[in-house]
């Protein structure tokens, strides 16, 4: 049945590229919100056309207020899943070809989203079609997730996780192989100093004139599997007479965000510091059923070593039950997304499918 599965991915690659190309030129950028669109008319309309694409391949689809939506395959109580997004980050500048263009070239895919994420949980709704194809009937029930506001505040997957109970297992093709089994927790601070001088020295100090691991914050911290603690995406945010810096710590599980506020306290003195929003880190067993499944699905397809990774990123399983990330970056393709000319390699695209293919199988009870 494996070998049936890969080559029925192999026969659907064709149309599978064409339906990314399709909705990468979908302007999903989150803009103000409009009656039926929470996250603006773009999302919306990339979120409909996934849901339609999918309901053209015979699946029973759920639009949850265009918050989110979901394509289902099989019965049964529990599912398992596979959940991306539709969203994209603003498209700056730099770019060799229109951002929303899905231009196509040397076997090459360039547009905004084709890797993040539009591209990979397609891939994810072909290897589940390519499933339904092949006649296969799933123990448990198989949802394909398309996200709308995973770039600036998971506010869909809350509203997801209001209606829906989770997964009793799945992941999110939003991050890098081999499967991920660990990921930081993220904390999200804002900085008020006392007065122009002191924002300005708050700024060369601690931003311009420091290293990220967070020693001039007081909170330098590491540990042997997750890593060193890093401080990034500094934002200066206007507000009355003195800005506000705002950034994210991504911590290793070997301090909580209690100690992180109580040392900025310390090190901040005469400023306000403020805990904006936090995540606390993810952590599976290395040879929990769902990461081995994962491991192995990955080295059945590629031949590399599925050695179980950590990350330092940040994905829908810092929100969503029972997931982890899986995908679809290979080692050493890095600092793609949220770049000028993303990419994806077609090639690349049909090997995620495959992966995903066999994994959503043996998750769902295939043997």
């Amino acid at each position: 049945m494996e070998e049936a599965i890969l080559n029925k991915v192999q026969e659907l690659a064709p149309e599978m590229l064409e339906s990314i190309v399709e909705l990468v030129r979908i302007d999903s950028t989150k803009t103000e919100a409009q009656p039926g669109a929470p996250f603006g008319p773009g999302v919306a309309k990339a979120l409909d056309r996934a849901l339609q694409m999918a309901s053209e391949m015979g699946f029973d689809t759920v639009n949850l207020e265009h918050q989110i939506g979901y394509a289902s395959y099989g019965e049964g109580p529990e599912y398992i899943c596979a959940i991306g997004h539709v969203d994209v980050v603003p498209v700056g500048t730099g770019w060799n070809h229109p951002p929303f263009s899905g231009w196509r070239e040397k076997g090459m895919i360039y547009s905004r989203g084709v890797l993040d994420n539009k591209g990979p949980i397609l891939a994810c709704l072909y290897a589940l079609y390519a499933l339904k194809e092949l006649g296969f009937q799933p123990k448990k029930q198989i949802r394909i997730i398309f996200g709308c506001d995973e770039e600036t505040g998971f506010e869909d997957l809350k509203y997801y996780l209001s209606k829906e109970k989770p997964p009793v297992m799945g992941f999110t093709p939003d991050c890098k192989y081999p499967v991920v089994y660990a990921e930081r927790g993220r904390a999200l601070v804002e900085i008020q100093a006392g007065n122009e001088a002191d924002f300005a020295a708050l700024l060369n100090d601690h931003v311009l004139n420091a290293r990220n691991n967070g020693e001039r914050f007081g909170i330098a911290c590491s540990d042997p599997e997750f890593g060193m603690l890093e401080v990034r995406n500094f934002k200066v945010i206007p507000q009355g007479d003195v800005p506000v810096l705002q950034f994210a710590i991504s911590y290793p599980a070997g301090c909580t965000v209690e100690w992180l506020m109580e040392k900025l306290q310390e090190s901040q003195k005469g400023r306000q510091v403020r805990l904006v929003s936090n995540y606390a880190p993810v952590r599976f067993e290395k040879d929990c059923f769902l990461v081995n499944t994962l491991k192995e699905t990955y080295e059945r397809v590629t031949g590399m070593d599925g050695t179980p990774v950590p990350t330092t990123g940040g994905t829908y399983a810092k929100l969503m039950p029972g997931i982890v990330p899986f995908g679809p970056s290979f080692p050493g393709q890095k600092g793609i997304g949220h770049q000028p000319n993303e990419w994806m390699k077609e090639e690349d695209i049909i090997t995620n499918a495959k992966i995903y293919a066999l994994s959503l199988y043996r998750l769902a009870g295939g043997e």
